[in-house]
């Protein structure tokens, strides 16, 4: 029977992670499809930060499965590893650029790294998708002479100077004023749909995510809340989800046992399942 759902390019099974004794992610179930734009939100600490790393194939799981482009991480051998990280783009927070190298000597790292190319092929494709991010003729600058927002252009650039199947963004707009932010989601809208790349943005900025969302994951305490379009999220009737996109406090009672057992480091319990 055919079928117009796009292929899936991640998939997330029963993802469990610890940071020592504590858990981080209580089993995650998603999918990221081909060509488009999920977003992932939540309030601080909910864990969005520790899936994107996962996503990303840079984090160690407890349990469950993952697999990235067809590919089930646990099975790929160290070189199958290091081609699968080959079709993978990141634009770090902040724009992580090197300050002692140029814009376009920071574009041409992932080049420099993973490829043969001879310096003039490098730089012509660095110069390539510095015009896509509307930084053509600044690849001579250093990044202390670029705006924030030239930087995370920068950052797109090299996030994609491989031709990435998958673009991961970790909070693009944040340190931005509105205008700039609202150029940089126009920028993330049409690399999506000039490059035919699936990408992945995590926000806490809700006019960024609902204006290039295609799907949004909301990450709370290390459970998924929902998947869903931005109209489905507008319109949840979940509490949890109406206090974050509406910035309500948590106001959940404090737990007195709890809270004692938190500051002796002893462990707290409801029932026989320990918290």
């Amino acid at each position: 029977m055919q079928t117009d759902q796009p292929a899936t390019v991640i998939e997330v099974q029963d993802l469990v992670t610890h940071y020592g004794e504590r858990e981080i992610l209580k089993g995650i179930t998603m999918e990221v499809r081909d060509g488009e734009i999920m977003v992932i939100m939540g309030g601080s600490g909910s864990g969005k930060s520790t899936l994107l790393r996962h996503l990303m194939a840079l984090e160690t799981k407890t349990s469950g499965t993952m697999s990235i482009l067809g590919n089930d991480i646990d099975d790929l051998s160290a070189r199958e590893f290091v081609d699968l990280r080959k079709k993978l783009g990141v634009a770090f927070q902040g724009g992580a650029l090197f300050s002692s190298l140029t814009v376009g000597e920071n574009v041409m790292l992932p080049l420099y790294e993973h490829t043969d190319l001879d310096r003039k092929t490098m730089e012509i494709m660095a110069r390539m998708k510095l015009e896509v991010v509307e930084l053509g003729g600044f690849e001579g600058l250093m990044p202390s002479e670029l705006s924030g927002g030239m930087i995370k252009r920068a950052a797109f650039a090299r996030a994609m100077v491989m031709d990435p199947r998958i673009m991961f963004c970790d909070e693009p707009s944040a340190g931005l004023d509105p205008a700039v932010a609202s150029a940089l989601d126009d920028l993330i809208l049409r690399l999506r749909d000039a490059m035919g790349m699936s990408i992945v943005v995590v926000t806490h900025e809700l006019d960024s995510a609902f204006k290039i969302a295609d799907r949004i994951t909301i990450l709370d305490r290390g459970h998924i809340l929902m998947i869903g379009t931005v109209d489905e999220i507008r319109n949840s009737d979940n509490e949890r989800i109406y206090n974050l996109l509406n910035r309500v406090a948590d106001s959940d009672a404090i737990d007195p046992d709890e809270y004692l057992a938190r500051l002796t480091g002893e462990e707290y319990t409801v029932g026989n399942q320990p918290l």
